[in-house]
């Protein structure tokens, strides 16, 4: 089915049973209520013209009203364009144009960006297309249409009319990928792409209507609105938001007062969790479940996740915005040790492989290129057909650009990124080995290695690390516990202690900022 007819199952099934619980909005709704919210400005949408096909931009952080128009398009046909809430001018112009966004909802500003003030900036010249933009909030702005007239009254033959073309196969949703280089790809997702990934992924972890996921990771990336919103309008589950961005003392707080059962996030996250000062003051032991993905999980980490947080059920999730996300997820009865050391294995209806240099397909147990295929593979790039080959080959296999080794028994190990493999004078070293090696000491919290630039050796090991609180940590310390127990050629020859590292939005390092930032910083050039 579309996501329109999803969300229409949902309202029937579920009725008055929670829905969605917006924290800093005070917005609690049933399903019946969040349907007729989307049903109503669905119809806005239709009275201003937009049809199926169309581009509709949200540029907002989370809150209800991104939900609401997530399914209001598909609802109509209109295509989804999610927009990084920390995109600046350049980027958001991009975006815009790049995919023919005829319709933008934004936020009037959120943290230090001033939404507002960009478009007014960009103006509208270099953007023909943008015909339409409405503003959140109760202020209104000259020129931006306020989304209170877009909850007209629903129309129940207007929205049948334009729902009765609608299949499961139309692409219904553009991602950027946050690329490290070039400009950002529009992947572009289907009803069946994302609707049976939210599906499986809730099943993995036994979502009912009973279950509460407090989701404190982007509704812009596929981890919160598949993940989050689709695995609960496929199994009755609520969504809670704890409020526009994550904040660890919010999200304890929403698991605490909504009595949430399921928590998401990426490792960072966790992180902040498992350290904020306070969190022994909190009760959650409603907690059972969640999904962690988006980076590598340490394995010390995973331990007090399921101990801490009483997340016994926690899966680990692996996969990329182009597969819809997940294609590979550990169960919640795996042993202690899978669920702590690999991502599981393949989803249901999907397959995986690795592959060699030359794209063999390897024996068990044997390190290579991970690349799957089946129904959650994006239809391609929005408009980009050249780099749509260069992902998907020829039998419609996606190419994910990671490291992975896969055992007898199909579970699978990300091992690094093939980008991210250091080369130091003909030795190959990878970064998530290393890492792990390091979160083995006491007092080291997170760290991420990676390459700089060297005369000598064309690449030297660079570790930034994240020293637990309270306690005093040097370079030569790091040095000194890796001395006589790793390879020579692995031991840092650069240790940075830091507070933080270069991050996404959803949480992910950015290994290619720090790398730079290193290097202009110690005047490297290769």
């Amino acid at each position: 089915m579309t996501l329109g007819e999803a969300l229409s199952v949902a309202a029937r099934r579920w009725g008055s049973e929670l829905a969605l619980v917006s924290r800093h909005q005070n917005i609690c709704w049933s399903w019946q209520e969040l349907n007729r919210e989307a049903e109503r400005v669905a119809c806005g949408l239709l009275d201003h013209g937009v049809r199926r096909g169309d581009r509709v931009g949200i540029w907002a952080p989370n809150c209800a009203e991104w939900t609401v128009i997530q399914f209001a398009t598909a609802k109509i046909g209109a295509i989804l364009v999610n927009i990084n809430p920390a995109y600046r001018v350049s980027e958001i112009e991009y975006a815009l144009a790049k995919v023919g966004c005829s319709v933008l909802v934004t936020a009037s500003a959120f943290k230090s960006s001033n939404y507002i003030a960009m478009l007014r900036e960009i103006g509208t010249r270099s953007l023909p297309d943008l015909r339409l933009v409405i503003s959140l909030g109760e202020q209104a702005h000259d020129g931006f249409i306020p989304w209170e007239q877009l909850r007209v009254s629903a129309d129940p033959l207007l929205l049948g009319a334009a729902s009765e073309s609608l299949r499961p196969d139309d692409a219904i949703n553009i991602q950027f990928t946050s690329g490290t280089t070039g400009f950002p790809k529009g992947a572009t997702l289907t009803h069946r792409n994302i609707l049976n990934n939210g599906y499986f992924s809730g099943q993995t972890i036994n979502l009912t209507v009973k279950d509460r996921i407090c989701i404190p990771v982007p509704l812009y990336h596929c981890f919160g609105m598949v993940l989050g919103n689709l695995a609960s309008v496929t199994s009755g589950a609520a969504m809670i938001y704890p409020g526009e961005a994550y904040d660890a003392r919010m999200t304890l707080e929403a698991v605490r007062d909504e009595r949430c059962t399921a928590l998401y996030g990426v490792p960072t996250m966790l992180i902040t969790i498992l350290n904020h000062p306070d969190l022994d003051q909190f009760d959650v032991s409603s907690l059972r479940t969640g999904i962690m993905a988006g980076a590598p999980c340490p394995a010390a980490m995973m331990e007090q996740i399921m101990d801490r947080l009483n997340m016994r059920e926690v899966t680990i999730g692996y996969g990329m915005t182009e597969t819809s996300p997940l294609t590979t997820q550990t169960s919640i009865d795996d042993p202690v040790a899978e669920r702590v050391a690999t991502v599981g294995r393949v989803h249901p209806h999907a397959e995986a492989k690795i592959v060699g240099l030359n794209g063999e397909t390897l024996q068990v147990n044997q390190q290579g290129e991970y690349c799957s295929r089946g129904y959650a593979v994006m239809q391609g790039y929005w408009n980009d057909p050249e780099k749509t080959d260069d992902a998907i080959d020829a039998e419609g296999w996606m190419h994910s650009g990671d490291l992975a080794v896969m055992d007898e028994r199909g579970y699978v190990r990300i091992t690094g990124r093939i980008k991210d493999m250091i080369i130091r004078g003909g030795e190959n070293i990878y970064p998530r080995e290393l890492e792990e090696f390091l979160l083995g000491h006491p007092l080291i919290v997170d760290v991420q290695v990676f390459g700089v630039s060297d005369a000598k050796f064309g690449e030297e090991v660079c570790a930034w690390v994240i020293a637990r609180a309270g306690h005093r940590l040097s370079a030569d310390d790091v040095i000194a516990h890796c001395r006589g127990k790793i390879a020579h050629y692995k031991v840092p020859r650069y240790v940075r202690i830091v507070e933080g590292f270069a991050m996404t939005v959803t949480g992910k390092a950015q290994k290619f900022e720090m790398r730079k930032t290193m290097e202009a910083e110690l005047g490297l050039v290769a």
